[in-house]
């Protein structure tokens, strides 16, 4: 369980994760990666107060390796962009969603993550350590069993607070900043309960062919995965 399997290839994802809730009781998820095996790109991941989950991933290669490491009940493929000035975030998924979050200051765990070396704090051994207390302190995981057999090590670097955020989505505002509550149930771990913007390297140990393995489990429609 502390190691991919013989001959798995171990993939390195740098960025950011934000994760907000709102007040319709829909909760979003953006990974933003300057740094990853498919080069520069951003994904949202959402979950409705119905339970559905959606995808919206630039690529069908990103949208296929995201849909094989969490679970989706619908994956889009559209153009992701993010747009940061200062301490606003502005996202925008095609015509499907307009995020905008306000970051705040970082906070008591961030100023702990902060003073571990970076390059500790992205080793998937270190999660040994930090797995507990993020348990504890902040209701996330840090290590564990993703899709398709892969694992997945999140090496957290820093934390910030989201102070405020709007979201509309498919042309409905989904109100002001809310807890991440309940907990979104796209993979063995969910954000923070409060909102945050975490500064993360994500390390998913996976199959040598898993970058182009195809993913076929989602239906088809207009901007869909067949």
């Amino acid at each position: 369980m502390n190691a991919p399997a013989p001959g798995a290839a171990r993939l390195r994802f740098d960025g950011w994760i934000a994760g907000i809730g709102t007040a319709s009781g829909t909760r979003v998820v953006l990974g933003h990666w300057p740094c990853s095996p498919f080069g520069p790109f951003s994904d949202v991941m959402l979950e409705r107060e119905d339970g559905h989950r959606l995808l919206l991933a630039p690529t069908r290669r990103t949208a296929e390796f995201v849909a094989g490491t969490y679970a989706f009940d619908e994956v889009r493929i559209v153009p992701v962009r993010v747009h940061v000035t200062g301490d606003r975030w502005t996202v925008t998924a095609g015509s499907l969603l307009d995020l905008r979050l306000t970051v705040g200051r970082r906070s008591l765990p961030g100023l702990a993550l902060r003073a571990v070396p970076g390059a500790l704090a992205a080793r998937p051994g270190w999660t040994r350590v930090t797995d507990p207390p993020a348990r504890v302190l902040l209701g996330v995981r840090t290590r564990g069993s993703a899709g398709g057999g892969r694992r997945e090590w999140y090496g957290a670097r820093d934390l910030h607070r989201i102070t405020a955020a709007s979201a509309v989505h498919e042309g409905r505002d989904l109100g002001p900043l809310a807890p991440v509550e309940p907990a979104v149930r796209f993979g063995f771990g969910s954000a923070p309960r409060t909102p945050s913007l975490v500064r993360v390297t994500t390390t998913v140990g996976a199959p040598p062919d898993a970058v182009d393995a195809p993913v076929a489990r989602h239906g088809s429609q207009e901007g869909g995965l067949s």
